[in-house]
């Protein structure tokens, strides 16, 4: 029987605060998995239990199915998760895991943590949020300094840039975009909520409730 990992137990809130669903994957007996999904917060309908290696890509596949607005994302470190990293639309190994694992995977953790997985996403969502907000801003800026640049508002505001203003207008558009994209190094992952020992009890409901991007994260 697999032990549970330490941090499991608070990695599983940390993605069901992010309103993802997780279900664990694992070779295990039905018992002894319906046992360690609960102590981690996974309820029972989100349990694959005595799953052979070559099964897992299986089950990738068959939770992608119907869902064309939604990512599923694979957990592994061993040398049989390897297909299902690789079917996995995002596929995390652990960076303790098997190279044949790290190969295989999109996203490597370098610490052996679960709780990365968490970060990783919340980090990829800051990015691409980060992303649309420069493109929105550089939009505006161009859109407001070009008709000046061009002399388009000479007749109507008497404002003309002469050609040093206005290279030098484009030269800040420009260094604005990358100090908000540098910006993005003194971001720090905060949870909506802090994991307690007491929450432990709630955890086995919560895992119910869930009904959002599918996440297979093989937490045993």
């Amino acid at each position: 029987k697999d032990s549970l990992r330490k941090d499991s137990i608070e990695a599983v809130r940390l993605l069901q605060d992010m309103d993802i669903r997780v279900c664990m994957v694992t070779g295990d007996n039905e018992s002894a998995a319906h046992a360690v999904a609960a102590e981690a917060g996974i309820g029972p309908e989100d349990v694959y239990a005595q799953v052979l290696p070559a099964d897992k890509a299986d089950i990738v596949e068959k939770s992608k199915k119907g869902r064309e607005n939604t990512a599923v994302a694979f957990v592994g470190d061993g040398v049989n998760d390897a297909p299902a990293l690789a079917a996995a639309d995002v596929g995390f190994s652990i960076g303790a895991g098997t190279e044949v694992a790290m190969d295989a995977s999109d996203i490597v953790l370098l610490r052996d943590s679960l709780q990365d997985v968490a970060f990783a996403i919340a980090l990829s969502k800051k990015t691409f949020d980060r992303i649309r907000l420069n493109f929105l801003w550089a939009f505006l800026y161009n859109m407001l300094a070009l008709p000046f640049a061009s002399g388009a508002m000479l007749p109507l505001t008497g404002i003309y840039l002469p050609p040093w203003m206005a290279a030098a207008a484009m030269a800040m558009s420009s260094l604005s975009v990358v100090m908000s994209s540098l910006s993005l190094r003194l971001w720090n992952y905060r949870p909506k909520r802090t994991f307690k020992q007491s929450d432990r009890k709630e955890l086995e409901f919560n895992g119910k409730e869930m009904d959002a991007v599918p996440l297979l994260v093989q937490v045993a």
